[in-house]
């Protein structure tokens, strides 16, 4: 059933620059997201996104390999996060029984196609161009425990030109990255996604 939006906490795990994550505390803070980011995790200690993070008095924080799991879910409990969202980041989460469901993941394709271990980034834009296929996009899908895996919440598509360059078609996917992950937080803010048998149906 879908219910009154609720204002979402996030916790956002990146290995980038962190553009998605400053388009996502653009939204909350501007009013036109349901959500704030109260935590920012990186596996790299030179992410530029923890920098954004702190530029916006963000917890954010840096683990090592080390216990790197157990660490991540203990700053997610302690900070109360609601919804888990990644970011171009590039290590498998194993996802623990409480947070199945709760856990996003964006994908600069169509999943399941170009989709699994070593599809990031632009080798994604580059398989696709190989491949000749005339569509491509970006997926928001809920997280389980295979790479570029679980059931599909929204996706949203565009044109692949023969001429185009992974650059060019990089940017065009990111526009639609843009508006599809915020929609997907809204409806998750909503009650009104539900997973039924590896599919999401989202309600009225």
């Amino acid at each position: 059933m879908s219910g009154k939006s609720k204002r979402l906490r996030l916790g956002v795990l990146v290995s980038g620059g962190g553009r998605t994550l400053e388009n996502l505390v653009e939204l909350s803070r501007d009013g036109r997201l349901p959500a704030e980011v109260a935590l920012v995790i990186s596996n790299q200690q030179d992410a530029f996104a923890l920098e954004r993070a702190r530029r916006h008095d963000i917890r954010a924080a840096w683990l090592k390999t080390s216990g790197r799991e157990a660490r991540i879910y203990a700053l997610l409990e302690e900070l109360e996060i609601d919804l888990v969202l990644l970011a171009g980041y590039l290590v498998r989460l194993p996802v623990r029984p409480r947070w199945r469901g709760r856990i996003m993941n964006i994908h600069p394709a169509l999943l399941p196609a170009f989709g699994g271990r070593g599809f990031y980034g632009h080798h994604v834009h580059e398989a696709v161009l190989r491949a000749g296929v005339k569509v491509s996009g970006c997926t928001v899908h809920f997280v389980d425990d295979e790479y570029d895996h679980g059931p599909i919440i929204l996706q949203r598509t565009v044109p692949v030109s023969f001429e185009d360059t992974p650059d060019e078609l990089a940017a065009r996917v990111f526009e639609e990255e843009r508006i599809a992950y915020p929609e997907a937080v809204r409806l998750f803010a909503e009650n009104r996604l539900e997973i039924e048998g590896g599919r999401v149906r989202i309600v009225p």
